[in-house]
C-alpha cells in the first residue's frame, strides 16, 4: 500500500492580516508553528515506525516552515518544489484581500473556467496553476517511497487530489476539495488493482 499525506500548511501571517497569500510569502504565526508541531506529531502516529517517508514541500516560507518540525521528527530533509505553490494573484498578492475582491472577475458557470482571465495583472490563469501542480505529482510519484508527505497550500490541495487520482485537467474546471490549515488529508494506492484513493480529506483533529 503506497500512501500520500497531503498536508496544508498551517496559520500564517497573511490569513491574519487580512491579506492575499499566492506567492506573497507569508510566514508562520506563533500559532502556525505550534499547529506544524502538532501535525508533525499526528504523522508520527499514523506512520509506521519502520517506514521512513519522503518529504516534498512548496518552497514558500510558510510551507517551509510547516514542514521543518516533520522533516526533524523523521530525520529527514524535504525536497523543495516551485510547482507545489499557492496560485499566483499577481500584483494582488500581498495586497489586502478587499482590493483583490473588488477587481477580480470570476470565470463563468458555464464556458471557458479554466483559461478565463480573471482580470488581475501578472496573475496565473487556473490552467496554469493546475497544470504545475500536476507537474509536481508526476514528480513525486516518480518517488518509490511507500509513504510520502506532501506539505502544500490550500488551494493547491484540490490539484494535487485530482492528479493523484489521475482525472484529467479538464475536470479541474469544476473540481474543488477542502482543507483547513494544517489539515492532512491521505491517498492511497493499493497493491493489487492499483486503484488510488482518497482516504482521508483535510483531518484536523490533531490541531488544538
Amino acid at each position: 500500500m503506497k500512501r500520500v499525506y497531503v498536508v496544508t500548511h498551517t496559520e500564517a501571517m497573511h490569513h491574519v492580516e487580512g491579506l492575499v497569500g499566492g506567492w506573497h510569502d507569508s510566514e508562520l504565526t506563533a500559532r502556525g508553528v505550534e499547529d506544524a508541531c502538532a501535525t508533525a506529531a499526528r504523522l508520527r502516529e499514523i506512520i509506521p515506525t519502520d517506514r521512513v517517508p519522503a518529504l516534498y514541500t512548496s518552497d514558500l516560507a510558510r510551507a517551509r516552515q510547516t514542514a521543518r518540525p516533520i522533516a526533524d521528527l523523521f530525520g529527514i530533509e524535504p525536497v523543495l518544489l516551485r510547482d507545489l505553490r499557492e496560485k499566483s494573484y499577481g500584483v494582488a498578492g500581498g495586497r489586502p484581500q478587499a482590493w483583490l475582491d473588488s477587481r477580480f472577475a470570476p470565470p463563468p458557470r458555464v464556458g471557458e473556467r479554466l483559461d478565463h482571465d480573471e482580470g488581475i495583472e501578472a496573475a496565473e490563469t487556473k490552467l496554469e496553476w493546475v497544470t504545475r501542480v500536476y507537474r509536481a505529482v508526476d514528480r513525486i510519484t516518480q518517488d518509490n517511497s511507500d509513504d510520502l508527505i506532501v506539505v502544500t497550500h490550500g488551494g493547491s490541495l484540490s490539484w494535487v487530489i485530482a492528479a493523484w487520482q489521475r482525472l484529467p485537467m479538464s475536470a479541474c474546471a469544476y473540481a474543488s476539495f477542502r482543507g483547513r490549515p494544517g489539515s492532512i488529508t491521505i491517498l492511497e494506492e493499493d497493491d493489487y488493482f492499483y486503484n488510488r484513493t482518497l482516504h482521508t480529506l483535510g483531518d484536523v483533529g490533531h490541531i488544538p
